[in-house]
């Protein structure tokens, strides 16, 4: 590691942590040469590795870029994009793994696209699954309604609470 202020290559580490989602270790340096102390943060480095057989590092930006095409034209916001590309980001992270397959980063993609809205979803998962008929799109279609259906009976079931008794008013 080189020191910021002199670019010596003589630092001692002073302190260790990893952050709490354990995606990164921030280490607290000094300098042996200058005494200067500076912070470094070290990532986990994500490559996606291609049909074609080429790796390259994963990049947020890139999966946002296809999520957008999807997107054109319906109410989805460049913040929306942003959160969705961090849940991609974060679910190829909490696997544990560094290396992934083009098509599992395409699989990541999909959940949190399926939430943020169902046609751009559609539009997605017609080119990553590639679809070759109209039954492919009345499958993934019936697959969205139940999917919703469940989402529903979830939170309907979550809001039901049992009636609270209340006590008689005592006469007197």
């Amino acid at each position: 590691m080189h020191c910021p202020f002199c670019r010596n290559t003589d630092t001692k580490v002073l302190d260790s942590r990893v952050a709490e989602d354990g995606s990164s270790i921030r280490r607290r340096r000094s300098c042996q040469s200058c005494g200067q102390r500076f912070t470094t943060l070290e990532l986990m480095q994500l490559t996606v590795l291609k049909r074609s057989g080429a790796s390259e590092a994963f990049s947020r930006d890139k999966a946002i870029a296809g999520v957008r095409k999807a997107c054109g034209g319906r109410p989805v916001s460049e913040d929306d994009l942003a959160c969705l590309g961090q849940k991609v980001e974060e679910a190829l992270r909490a696997s544990g793994k560094a290396e992934f397959a083009a098509h599992e980063v395409g699989l990541a993609i999909l959940d949190p696209l399926r939430e943020l809205d169902d046609v751009a979803f559609l539009r997605f998962a017609s080119v990553y699954k590639q679809f070759e008929s109209a039954e492919d799109f009345e499958r993934e279609i019936e697959s969205l309604r139940t999917h919703r259906t469940g989402q529903l009976r979830s939170m309907l079931q979550g809001s039901i609470e049992e009636p609270v008794s209340t006590p008689s008013a005592a006469t007197g």
